[in-house]
């Protein structure tokens, strides 16, 4: 039996280890070729290590699957050009791209250096944007050459974008920008046939494990809702044909359980029709709170 991403050529970045590895092996086992990028890095984005992503490679090869290992820095304009052109080159096509990639440098708000808050939204914002925008580039090339096109673009956020985390402000701040970015993707690539929608998945990974070691720690029986691989099904699906009238959206996924994120709302106003006196806005501010629902908590409060 066929799987659902038959014939599709996918790129998954940050694929040597963890969640991005589970997604190239799924993606993989669902009939996809794939390009498997990383550039072997530490948890704080420094050094590099051709070995995690040829081990993934050779994983999906010993199956009778196809892919082939990228090295690229996702963060670098060019090298995301060339990880675009590897996919087309190789395969011959490109349907689908992956932003997984990521890293961490967690500090205290008030103790947080400038080179620790660049080094994370580098990695993790710029990393999902240049990637990205050569594929839409070469998706919006073949639209206008009068080609069908049904790609998908799968972004990475997080529970510490959308609800906030202690220590976590430069990554926090990130994925947040990630979720934003994914809504305006969606928007303005609609016309080519592209969809974009985001993840934020809870398992445990090498970031996970050091900031939350109980709640990671392996499962002795029955399922590991923590495990990786739990969250692979449901990138594969919207990595697929079958999620085209899918966008726009953030799902939070964890073990067996998937929702949707419901981002900002604008609320009910109270509308003066004139410029407001600053003594007004108190009384003003405290009605539109206490009709406003409660925020969900930051992580670690």
């Amino acid at each position: 039996m066929a799987g659902i991403c038959e014939g599709r050529v996918v790129i998954v970045t940050g694929a040597g280890r963890g969640i991005g590895a589970e997604h190239a092996l799924e993606f993989a086992r669902q009939g996809a070729r794939v390009v498997v990028n990383d550039i072997g890095g530490a948890l704080d984005g420094s050094g590099t290590d051709t070995t995690p992503a040829q081990e993934i490679v050779d994983r999906i090869a010993g199956t009778g699957g196809a892919a082939i290992a990228s090295y690229d820095d996702v963060t670098d304009w060019d090298g995301a050009a060339h990880l675009v052109r590897t996919a087309i080159d190789t395969f011959g096509r490109l349907d689908t791209i992956v932003n997984n990639a990521g890293a961490v440098r967690d500090r205290m708000f008030v103790n947080m250096s400038a080179e620790e808050w660049d080094t994370v939204v580098r990695v993790n914002l710029r990393g999902h944007f240049c990637p990205a925008r050569h594929a839409a580039a070469y998706w919006r090339d073949q639209a206008k050459a009068g080609e069908p096109v049904q790609a998908r673009i799968v972004n990475t956020s997080s529970g510490a974008g959308l609800m906030g985390s202690l220590g976590q402000a430069n990554y926090g701040a990130a994925k947040a920008a990630i979720a934003a970015l994914t809504l305006m993707q969606a928007a303005e690539l609609a016309r080519y046939g592209i969809t974009a929608n985001a993840i934020a998945p809870s398992a445990r990974t090498r970031m996970t494990e050091a900031v939350f070691a109980d709640m990671m720690a392996p499962v002795q029986s029955g399922f590991d809702a923590m495990a990786a691989e739990n969250i692979a099904p449901l990138v594969v699906w919207l990595g697929s044909n079958e999620s085209a009238a899918v966008t726009g959206r953030v799902f939070e996924v964890e073990g067996g359980k998937i929702s949707v994120a419901d981002g900002w709302q604008h609320g009910t106003p109270i509308d003066r029709s004139r410029r407001w006196d600053p003594a007004e806005i108190g009384p003003a501010v405290r009605d539109l709170l206490q009709k406003a629902p409660t925020p969900a908590p930051v992580y670690g409060v």
